[in-house]
């Protein structure tokens, strides 16, 4: 891993894409902004993930600016991110999306937060920019807002999409990306999670602001209540992950199904209402939940929902069923 022997002081912004050479090249001038911004400047790195490729052209014109291109062949995002790892070569990486692209003074919160506290990760918050304007059943389901929290909050699991990482420290931890979650989703929860319990220090930046191109197709009741089903599948599956006994991951499996059932039921109560009293907040957030607990019970038992599966007719993995 390039984070065991860094040059100090200096950083790395690693941008992962997969086909989406648009939202890439709208992304990197900004990126390259806040990257001339902290001295010295941070360094840029762009890890692309598809087989031809794609990306490379697009890229290479910006050389002259700093960025770099890397290519990772194996599918999944997890053989990309540990990529970066290996390849950033100083003391922090942080990552970035490539249909993100990140408020004014982002890069300088994130490390002045990891200066002050020390902190082997650094996440910050992501807003969402709409491309066209959400139907009311999104709308009321608040589906694309996430989470904000005080600066300095630790955190028991982060998101890769605005992530610092002190590399001396990760390298320390010996911890890198699960590749059986490269196509599922999730290597990110299961990269955090497993760094919590090893006790590195995870912090929340709530002034490194980054902004969520959100396209047309992910409005879609399909879309949300298909992410739904993949996150509680995945979380289980993270978590079956982490056991280290079988009687840890019995009592994970029976506290997923009694939580997926308690959820879809829930779900199922909260549509009602919503149909019954004509608000929407509640089919829309229902629906969901729903959607979410039967996640978990097929996580459960081992059935791996493949989000980002390259062959549609590619069974999907097993993870954690042991």
């Amino acid at each position: 891993m390039a984070g065991e022997q860094p040059t100090p002081d200096t950083t790395v912004i690693g941008v992962l894409t997969y086909r989406r050479n648009d939202d890439l090249l709208t992304a990197l001038p900004p990126i390259l902004r806040e990257a001339a911004t902290i001295s010295p400047p941070a360094t840029v790195l762009v890890i692309d993930n598809d087989p031809d490729a794609g990306a490379e052209p697009a890229v290479a014109p910006l050389a002259e600016q700093g960025v770099r291109y890397l290519h990772e062949p194996t599918p999944g995002i997890a053989a990309a991110r540990n990529l970066a790892l290996r390849e950033a070569d100083g003391r922090f990486l942080v990552f970035i999306d490539d249909d993100m692209h990140p408020d004014d003074g982002w890069l300088a919160a994130l490390l002045r937060t990891q200066e002050s506290s020390g902190a082997a990760v650094v996440a910050g918050p992501v807003l969402a920019e709409y491309e066209a304007t959400p139907d009311d059943w999104v709308t009321a389901g608040r589906f694309f807002v996430r989470r904000r929290l005080p600066s300095g909050t630790r955190l028991d699991v982060a998101a890769s999409g605005n992530m610092l990482l002190d590399l001396p420290q990760i390298a320390a931890y010996g911890v890198q990306f699960d590749h059986r979650f490269g196509l599922l989703g999730g290597s990110d929860h299961l990269f955090s999670r497993t760094l919590a319990r090893q006790g590195a220090l995870m912090v929340w930046c709530d002034e490194a602001i980054t902004f969520d191109r959100v396209p047309a197709s992910r409005m879609t009741r399909k879309w949300i209540l298909r992410r739904a089903y993949r996150t509680g599948n995945s979380q289980v599956l993270a978590s079956l992950a982490l056991c280290a006994a079988p009687s840890e991951r019995l009592r994970v499996r029976l506290t997923a199904t009694v939580g997926g059932i308690a959820r879809i039921l829930a779900g199922e109560v909260r549509v009602g209402a919503g149909v019954l009293t004509g608000a929407t907040v509640h089919r829309a957030r229902g629906a969901r939940l729903v959607r979410r607990g039967a996640g978990m019970l097929a996580g459960a038992y081992g059935h791996a929902h493949v989000e980002y599966a390259r062959n549609p007719t590619s069974a999907a993995t097993v993870v954690g069923a042991r």
